[in-house]
């Protein structure tokens, strides 16, 4: 089975899910990922219900699956000497404390090339190392808000809506700090130097403004809410049926935008899908929203089933999992643990991934880990007595 990261050794400092997130991308593509947790203030996440087969925290389970844990208090002089220990081995760090944590723990960048000048050390913040936002606090809704995103993605005269994914911790964070290591990687293999890398999800947030930053930035126009064509301005958008659920609409091109009319008997208004005047476009909506409602959501899913023309339901998490497409590419992995089986999320790139393990208890593999650095059992039963170690 293809474990295209297997070299990779990760020094895992990060709670809560963007960090997480990333390793774990990481773990089931075949790295070695040591996660290291307090042993007296467990990552938060540990009590987020619901609790699954294992009876953890059925999201620990899943963004701490395919890696060891290490409960270590990085506040005690000992820690340094264990992290320092590990990096003989493990070469890239990722960590998501405020700016400047590590540095007072003895364990940023800096201090820690000395002693591995191939480290890789990433560091994922809401804001960045620098700037005047830097040492502030946030979370995801707050990112998307700073960032542009969360304004123009709402109706004109409603509030933004708190989105159901983490947009800027995931596709921001997560996402743009496994880029950002395996470029590192890359370009270490070739000048055998590590480097340092500041992930902002904040910056990352700003940069996904991709179809409609350059209207602003080239030609003056601003995105606003329900004002450009991909969030509301145009008739591509989400309608609602006579049983109250909803189908989306993305038919722009003009080969789908002829089935849709078709479909819904508005040929006569095809015209007006296009037109830059709003009246237009507020009347061809109608027609579209009024012929949906006119029926079920399952007529109109077997309706546009049959047709090839960016027309799809919108489902409940629990059908989207259960659908024959979601079968056939494998979205699930099946787990069995304890005798039972768990689903978790598979890996998107690559599904077949083995899942050697679930997120389980704090320092489950201290004592290992420990012993294959050099550490005796009598030097990690001292720390064990001096709670360094857990």
């Amino acid at each position: 089975m293809t474990q295209p990261l297997k070299s990779l050794k990760v020094l895992d400092f990060s709670t809560l899910l963007p960090g997480p997130y990333a390793t774990l991308m990481m773990a089931d593509m075949g790295a070695d990922v040591l996660r290291i947790e307090s042993p007296t203030r467990p990552d938060l996440v540990r009590a987020l219900p619901p609790m699954d087969v294992t009876g953890h925290s059925s999201a620990h389970s899943y963004l701490n699956r395919n890696k060891k844990a290490m409960a270590l208090d990085l506040k005690s002089p000992e820690a340094k000497q264990i992290i320092h220990a590990l990096l003989a081995e493990y070469d890239v760090v990722v960590e998501q404390f405020r700016p400047g944590v590590m540095a007072r723990l003895g364990l940023d960048y800096e201090t820690l090339k000395q002693i591995n000048p191939k480290l890789i050390y990433c560091s994922i913040t809401g804001y960045g190392q620098t700037g005047p936002l830097k040492d502030r606090a946030g979370h995801d809704i707050n990112y998307l808000a700073l960032s542009g995103v969360a304004d123009y993605s709402r109706r004109k005269g409603e509030r933004p809506v708190p989105q159901g994914v983490q947009i800027a911790d995931i596709a921001g964070g997560s996402h743009h700090a496994v880029m950002a290591v395996l470029a590192a990687v890359i370009e270490r293999s070739q000048t055998d130097k590590g480097q340092y890398l500041d992930i902002s999800m904040t910056d990352c947030a700003f940069s996904m403004n991709a179809m409609f930053a350059s209207g602003m930035l080239g030609g003056g126009v601003e995105p606003l809410a329900e004002a450009t064509m991909l969030n509301g301005g145009s008739f591509y958008d989400y309608y609602e049926t006579s049983d109250g659920r909803f189908m989306s609409v993305g038919s722009l091109e003009p080969q789908f935008l002829m089935q849709l009319c078709d479909a819904l008997e508005i040929k006569h208004l095809i015209g007006k899908a296009g037109s830059q005047k709003p009246e237009d476009i507020a009347e061809f909506k109608q027609a579209i929203a009024d012929k949906m409602a006119s029926e079920t959501f399952q007529y109109w899913t077997d309706v546009f089933a049959k047709l090839d023309c960016c027309v799809e339901p919108v489902l409940t998490f629990k059908e989207a999992a259960e659908q024959p497409h979601a079968q056939v590419r494998n979205w699930l992995s099946n787990i069995a643990v304890k005798g039972e089986n768990l689903k978790q999320l598979s890996n998107p790139i690559y599904k077949a991934t083995t899942i050697n393990n679930t997120g389980g208890e704090i320092g489950s593999d201290t004592q290992v880990v420990l012993a294959e650095v050099g550490f005796s059992e009598s030097d990690i039963d001292g720390l064990k007595q001096k709670k360094v170690v857990r």
